[in-house]
């Protein structure tokens, strides 16, 4: 089977990734888990270059026979984190996500060899996760067991060409919008009910570059032991 670590920003990744993606991921024979950033005492968090940088370099020298990909939020990493600035002035989802991406494998490069970095795959959430459970409002309203909530988050759905659309700004970031609706939303454990609602499936109907990442994961070519 083809090891693959997805280097998460947090528990909610770390867990949606361990309990829903890894089983999706078995069945083209690869095998992911789900690391957080930072180290034993202090996991998750501030998505910062030294951090992350820190895992991914970790997974990709301790095993040189898997991959590694990142499971971060544009909005959550840091301001001055590679492309973050840049991004801001591109108007195209996939030109911002893009240049984050670039730019930070580009500064990873600086200190790892070809090898490994031909084993890295970068990857930005646009532009929180959150923005994913906005694939089918009335599933994500049916796993917070409010089904009366389900108009007002068609309201915001229905204002962005894609739930990845939903914009990074600190008052009405997707977390944001849903806590604001629903003020008991708890991360880790609604977030994950949510996704399993939502299926995989409508979530890469919805999310064009979520999409093209998973179809990237699905298609690792095996390494040479």
């Amino acid at each position: 089977m083809i090891r693959l670590n997805i280097v998460c920003e947090g528990p909610t990744e770390s867990t949606i990734v361990t309990n829903i993606l890894s089983q999706h991921l078995a069945t083209f024979n690869v095998g992911a888990s789900a690391p957080m950033i930072g180290t034993s005492g202090r996991m998750g968090g501030s998505v910062t270059l030294k951090r992350i940088s820190d895992n991914v370099r970790d997974c990709l020298r301790q095993d040189r026979n898997s991959y590694c990909t990142t499971f971060i939020d544009f909005y959550g990493i840091d301001p001055d984190f590679p492309g973050k600035r840049e991004a801001a002035g591109k108007s195209g989802l996939s030109d911002k996500q893009r240049v984050v991406c670039d730019a930070f494998a580009d500064r990873l490069a600086q200190t790892l060899d070809e090898g490994p970095m031909l084993r890295f795959i970068p990857y930005v959430q646009m532009h929180e996760l959150e923005g994913l459970l906005f694939s089918d409002p009335n599933q994500l309203a049916s796993a917070l067991r409010r089904q009366d909530l389900a108009q007002q988050f068609w309201a915001i759905r229905n204002d962005f060409d894609t739930p990845e659309h939903i914009d990074d700004s600190p008052i009405s970031a997707p977390s944001k919008r849903i806590q604001k609706i629903f003020p008991r939303y708890r991360k880790v454990q609604m977030g994950e009910r949510a996704v399993r609602s939502i299926t995989l499936e409508k979530i890469r109907q919805q999310c064009p570059l979520f999409n093209a990442w998973i179809a990237q994961l699905e298609n690792l070519p095996p390494l040479a032991a």
